[in-house]
């Protein structure tokens, strides 16, 4: 028998050599059976039989099928001649129809794709470009025949590449790829040429050829190494932008070039502003200081000029009545005519008086009752703090940054409700920066950098991590049973009753379908006459290229599908890598998906409980020394749980802080006369009742709200305390020092005392309060929930604090005074000691301090030119650096500088190389199922040019300003691809039970022969009404297969949604991001976004049948985190403003209307805000909601730094500004230091131990910034300020002072005239009565000189 096979295969060796190359002959003829060179293949392996002989005359139905197969060889009926019987052609339909599946789209493509195929088969001059190779003899139906397992085929270079050109950029619409990367096997579509296009399709390795073809393509004339008699065939190839000649339409743009009209770039975003060849800014920042500074020094030299030229003019009078003069010097002397006062000053004095009085009637009723008082306080207190039972805590960042009406929300409901929440992703990214690289030398692929991480050890030591993760199992007690991965994964391709195995995982060991064997798989094979072993390396080179392959191309014949069905994108599975060098990746990705399941389903614990258990088992490995990777990890659940961890760990550095300012407190409030009375003047009590009032005003607004229903947040807890602390401290420290500053009077009981001292201070506590809390109201005007909730927390908790120190802290002062009065010592209140203390007012270090050296100095006639000119420009710069800030905030902030996610943040922008996905959405209003509807969306060959699929392609062109790197996927064009009738896809059962229904492609076509559709397979075919209603069910449920690529189960069966009355109410095309690293790119992709979903809309509505209000929107799940960025500059100068227009308006009112002392309040507090920004963008501050409530709070604490200040200024009698100045900044200033700065700086400084990179950056970083420029704005800037700007005397309250003071000299000359006649009388029978007198009148003046000085000094 052997002796019998070789010489069958002799003499067909020798009939080859015989074979003449003419026209009209065929080099093989018919089937015979299957190529037995050839085991595992995906189709049939068939073969043809060799057989020299004249092309077949063809007619009747041989002629029909040959028509239908390769028209493009169609002469007419009985003048056609063909090489191929209709076995052959049945067989080449078969092939052709896996890749008219993908081609069909561009009809052009794909009859190019079979008019090459169709030549080497069928052409009746089949020998004129074929030559047969190899042959085989095998026994066929009994007979020993030789059949062909090898030719060559000439084609004409020309006709090669206009073929290869009609399809090199025809797509997938369900990848977003090209087709061709699936047909040119390791040089996927990047490296893909006419010559390796057609090597792939002949190379029997591949699973898809039944036989080798070596394919020459001929450049033009060129005879050099043709056999003779052979001529390359060239025969007509269609352009992609051409008619076939069976009348289908040229292909689309977004399959071909040529076809797309002309489109202008998108336009680029604007040059920087530039003046003179600099910044603009700059520029006119500059130029401001410069008229600032100018207009300054010219106001100062004028005022200076005029002053001197109205001494000159009153020096002649002055020498006249010297003594007048020095009379006139001491201003409350000065007579003031009732008729010099002006309406103004009568307002503004009506105003005070009658604050001063209410207050000082309250204060004195409040420290008569203390414990009554404090008693009803509590109680308030209470109701208020119940609610906290029912306290929300809202920790969702979504609930936090985003309206609940804004788009971005409204967007992500309407997705979430129509398709679900997106899927939970928990993610390993491993590298080996440690290993060395080697070079591998491949029998197919040649030379191959492979870097130290793709290596075979490693890549199993993954296959076993991975394999331990997908095993993890744990009790449930929300299903009460034992859960696994299978439970909560992420199933595409068998949702309803997934297996391990179906779970999507997405990773570089699933080119191996996770199969160590398959790692270790070897073979031999033979290539160009070399024959070499292959590997994992060359099956992994392969996939890396070409991922969407059902089989390499090497003897191995491994599958590069992944376990669960669907292809792993090499981005998916690789990173780090420079163009297409895959092999040369310097990071491994591991994925696991799971479903994320609504928050009160079940399954979403269990997933939380999956999620824990992934973490654990990575953080072991991560420890194990035997472990040989660095990696970077992540879980869905990790962003909360490492904010709640830093959030936790915190909360002592808190602790600390609000403990080192109440030890401030208690200690700066004491007065300190002596050591023996330390006990006694101490103020712990006071101190500690004064933070109890910040924190029961606190609870009581956290209490109200909870009451009604407002969550609350961290950072209400974080922020308002502070706040608070900073205003109820200035308060408390005012209302104390000036109580310690002030001296009893005569009759004057200790109620009255601190009755009379409340009415001093408490406008100015009412002005800085009630301006703070109407600017807080206004702020929850804002959109953002986190700022809305923190403003109406705030406002409430200022108005409870003012409330408090009214009541609770003016009783709890006068309880201390009661005790201090006795001599007792606070903490031991039985002790006493015998020490009196000391009637003179305690002024402390701070006052004179300031008195005698720090205002002297600041108010300095060259001091105060300097001070002004240095605000100047620091303003000015702050404006150009404000100019530039940053507006975002990067999702590493959120995280501690110990967390894990920090280096996982950074892995993903090294390693990832694409963006996050995007999807472009249709609500309810769009026919679908109209002609004109499906080519208003799809892209494929009779689809409008501007179709929504298009206009995505279109912006793909320019990812760096669309931000849109690959096209959309769309069901619309594989639904019209999987109906069409050149394709395996959409069939109907014949016979049998299931007759006339859906038939899988992977079912035999015996029991399938019906089409869905009827039409040519290249036409551009749509669906009617009824067919797109009957079929789309079946098309959304079938699963992909090598048979029907366009199945949309796991691709679109979720992006889909029907309604009861077959409407589509629903559907989502998915597109991919460029790569996004950080908050200023995802703004701007969210922007351009939606400017190209508006484009898309605008154009759809204009198809006949859509409703008005339908509308295409994008979604991504960071946008309802980063849309807040798009609006947040607007709003929040609508927010600051807000802020700002009540400090004036409540400034001017609570003065009397006193406009020049708001307007400066008000100029001082802006000038705080801006130089805060510009600080912000010196320091790295970015601008966002964090840093909007931070300057909400500036604005707050800007108003104790200013407001204070400026009253104190306003209601002083010195004679000039400059002395008005000066009495405010050592009266008022001293208790602004010690109240604010002082209390707020121990307590910021203690942040900065915090491990939140947001507490270091916006609570530290930004609350020193607020506080020290409030306090060089407030101590310095504004006392000159109000040295040159600020209002005149108040003439009104000079009048009233110098009547009382001429009523209290009256009563004093009476009373002295009164002792007089008393000594007169008693002169002569009473020698001592002299002396008495003396003593008595002396004793009488000397109650007088403190309240003469505290009206002179002390008055506010």
């Amino acid at each position: 028998m052997k002796h019998l096979t070789a010489a069958i295969t002799v003499l067909a060796l020798v009939m080859l050599s015989e074979a003449q190359h003419q026209a009209g002959f065929c080099a093989f003829y018919d089937e015979c059976g299957r190529n037995p060179s050839l085991d595992e293949t995906l189709i049939p392996p068939i073969v043809p039989c060799l057989n020299y002989s004249p092309a077949r005359h063809l007619t009747g139905e041989h002629y029909r099928r040959f028509k239908e197969v390769c028209p493009m060889l169609d002469q007419g009926e009985g003048n056609t001649y063909g090489c191929c019987s209709i076995g052959q052609l049945a067989s080449l339909e078969t092939s052709l129809s896996l890749s008219k599946g993908v081609l069909n789209r561009c009809p052009s493509c794909a009859e190019n794709f079979a008019h090459m195929h169709c030549m080497a088969t069928c052409s009746p001059n089949q020998t004129l470009a074929v030559k047969v190779t190899k042959v085989m003899n095998v026994t066929y139906l009994g007979k020993p025949r030789d059949v062909v397992v090898a030719y060559n085929a000439y084609i004409n270079n020309e006709f090669a590449d206009t073929a290869f050109q009609s399809c090199k950029n025809v797509r997938l619409p369900a990848t977003g790829g090209f087709a061709i990367s699936t047909m040119c096997g390791r040089y996927g579509a990047t490296l893909c040429t006419p010559q390796r296009w057609y090597d792939f399709q002949g190379d029997s390795s591949n699973g898809l050829a039944p036989l080798d073809i070596d394919f020459f393509l001929i450049k033009g004339h060129d005879t050099t190494g043709l056999p003779e008699g052979v001529i390359p065939y060239n025969g007509r190839a269609l352009g992609c932008n051409e008619y076939t000649p069976s009348g289908s339409e040229p292909c689309s743009c977004q399959d071909c070039e040529m076809s797309c009209p002309s489109v202008s770039p998108p336009a680029t975003p604007p040059p920087p502003f530039r003046l003179l060849g600099m910044d603009g800014f700059l520029v006119i920042s500059i130029i401001l200081s410069c008229v600032l500074i100018c207009a300054f020094l010219l106001y100062v030299i004028v005022s200076f000029w005029m002053s001197s030229k109205k001494r000159k003019d009153q020096s002649g009078e002055k020498r006249k009545n010297k003594s007048k003069v020095k009379e006139e010097k001491d201003i409350l002397k000065r007579t003031i005519h009732p008729s010099e006062v002006t309406c103004a000053d009568k307002t503004s004095l009506v105003a005070q008086d009658f604050l001063s009085s209410v207050f000082q009637r309250w204060g004195t009723l409040m420290a008569s009752y203390p414990l009554t008082v404090l008693l009803l306080s509590a109680i308030v207190v209470a109701v208020f703090s119940v609610g906290l039972k029912s306290i929300e805590l809202t920790t969702d960042p979504v609930e936090l940054w985003s309206a609940p009406n804004s788009q971005a929300r409204q967007e992500k409901e309407f997705h979430d409700k129509n398709f679900g929440p997106f899927f939970r992703t928990n993610q390993l990214i491993l590298t080996a920066p440690d290993r060395k690289g080697d070079i591998y030398d491949s029998l197919l692929f040649g030379k191959q950098n492979f870097s130290g991480i793709i290596s075979k050890d490693l890549i199993i030591q993954v296959l076993e991590l991975q394999q331990k993760i997908q095993k993890i199992e744990f009790w449930s007690e929300d299903l009460n049973r034992t859960a696994s991965l299978k439970d909560v994964c992420y199933a595409p391709l068998n949702p309803s009753n997934p297996s391990l195995t179906d779970c999507a995982v997405n990773s570089l060991p699933q080119y191996f379908q996770n199969s160590l064997e398959n790692i270790n798989a070897k073979a031999i094979m033979t290539e160009l006459g070399v024959t070499k072993e292959v590997d994992w390396r060359d099956h992994l080179i392969y996939c890396l290229n070409s991922p969407l392959s059902f089989k390499d191309i090497t003897a191995l014949g491994m599958s590069c599908m992944a376990d669960y069905g669907a292809p792993v994108f090499t981005f998916l599975a690789v990173g780090g890598y420079s163009d297409d060098d895959y092999t040369n990746a310097k990071a491994l990705i591991l994925t696991f998906s799971l479903n994320n399941f609504p928050r009160e389903n079940p399954k979403f614990n269990v997933a939380l409980q999956w999620e824990k258990e992934f973490l654990k088992i990575v953080q072991d490995y991560e420890k194990d020394p035997a472990t040989n990777f660095t990696f970077a990890y992540m879980a869905e659940r990790s962003l909360e749980d490492e904010i709640n961890r830093t959030t936790a760990e915190d909360i002592p550095i808190f602790m600390i802080s609000y403990l080192v300012i109440f030890v401030y407190i208690a200690v700066a409030l004491g007065e300190y006369s002596s050591c023996k009375r330390l006990l006694v003047d101490s103020k712990f009590l006071v101190g500690l009742g004064g933070i109890l009032v910040v924190g029961c005003s606190v609870l009581a607004s956290m209490g109200f709200y909870s009451w009604i229903g407002l969550p609350s947040s961290l950072v209400i807890l974080q922020v308002v305390p502070f706040l608070v602390l900073a205003v109820g401290a200035d308060n408390i420290f005012i209302f104390v020092l000036e109580y310690q500053r002030d001296v009893r009077r005569d009759g004057e009981t200790r109620e009255q005392h601190i009755g009379r001292v409340l009415g001093h201070v408490a406008p100015s506590m009412l002005l800085c309060s009630l301006s703070e809390s109407v600017c807080f109201f206004l702020g929850a005007l804002s959109t953002m929930p986190a700022v809305r909730s923190f403003a109406l927390y705030a406002a409430l908790a200022v108005l409870m604090d003012f409330a408090l120190q009214m009541t609770a802290f003016v009783a709890l002062l006068s309880l201390d005074a009661r005790r201090q009065d006795k001599n007792r010592c606070e903490l031991f209140c039985c002790v006493s000691v015998s020490e009196k203390h000391s009637d003179k007012p305690n002024e402390g270090f701070l006052l004179p301090f300031m008195r005698k050296y720090y205002a002297p100095a600041l108010l300095h006639r060259y001091t105060r030119i300097i001070v002004m000119v240095v605000f100047i420009l620091m303003f000015c710069a702050s404006i150009f650096l404000m100019l530039h800030v940053k507006v975002g905030l990067d999702q590493e902030l959120a995280m501690p500088t110990d967390s894990y996610m920090l280096r996982y943040f950074s892995y993903l922008h090294t390693y990832f190389e694409v963006g996050v996905p995007v999807y472009f959405v249709t609500k309810r209003g769009y026919d679908f199922t109209s002609e004109e509807g499906m080519n208003a969306v799809c892209s494929s060959v009779g689809c409008d040019q501007f179709s929504l699929t298009q206009k995505i392609q279109y912006a793909t062109n320019y990812p760096d300003l669309s931000y849109i790197a690959i096209p959309a996927n769309s069901w619309v064009d594989d639904f019209i691809d999987w109906l069409n009738p050149g394709s395996r896809c959409c069939r109907l059962y014949t016979t049998g039970p299931n007759q006339g229904q859906f038939c899988p492609a992977n079912i035999s076509s015996l029991l399938c022969w019906d089409k869905c559709m009827d039409g040519s397979a290249t036409s551009a075919i749509r669906p009617t009404v009824e067919e797109f209603h009957r079929f789309l069910p079946d098309f959304l449920g079938n699963r992909p297969d090598l048979q029907c690529s366009k199945g949309g189960l796991g691709a679109y069966d979720t992006s889909v949604v029907v309604g009861d009355n077959g409407e589509i109410i629903a559907s989502r095309f998915m597109a991919y991001h460029s790569t996004l690293t950080n908050s200023q790119e995802y703004t701007a992709a969210l922007q351009k976004g939606r400017e190209l979903a508006s484009s898309i809309t605008e154009a759809m509505r204009k198809v006949p049948g859509t409703s008005p209000d339908f509308e295409v929107f994008t979604y991504t799940l960071t946008n309802v985190f980063y849309e807040q960025y798009l609006t947040i500059v607007p709003e929040g100068l609508f927010n600051i403003s807000m802020c700002l227009l009540p400090t004036f308006v409540v400034c001017c009112l609570l003065l009397g209307l006193d406009l020049r002392s708001g307007l400066l309040n008000l100029i001082t507090i802006i000038m705080i805000v801006v130089d805060t920004v510009g600080v912000m963008t010196l320091w790295s501050i970015d601008y966002n909601a964090v840093s909007l409530i931070n300057l909400v709070t500036a604005v707050g604490i800007s108003v104790e730094f200013v407001s204070h200040m400026t009253r104190s200024f306003a209601l002083s009698i010195k004679p000039t500004r400059v002395e008005r100045a000066a009495e405010a900044t050592a009266n008022m200033g001293s208790a602004v230091f010690a109240g604010v700065a002082m209390t707020n700086l121990p307590g910021i400084l203690v942040l900065a131990f915090a491990k939140a990179q947001l507490i270091q950056i916006f609570f530290f970083r930004l609350n020193l910034v607020i506080t020290l420029l409030g306090l060089a704005h407030g101590l310095i800037f504004l006392p000159v300020l109000l040295t040159y700007f600020g209002p005149g005397l108040n003439k009104a309250l000079l009048l009233q002072t110098q009547k009382t003071i001429q009523s209290q000299d009256t009563k004093r000359r009476v009373k002295e005239a009164y002792d007089n006649i008393s000594y007169v009388e008693n002169d002569e029978t009473n020698p001592e009565t002299c002396s008495n007198a003396t003593s008595s009148s002396g004793d009488a003046k000397k109650p007088q000189e403190p309240t003469e000085r505290r009206e002179k000094i002390d008055h506010f």
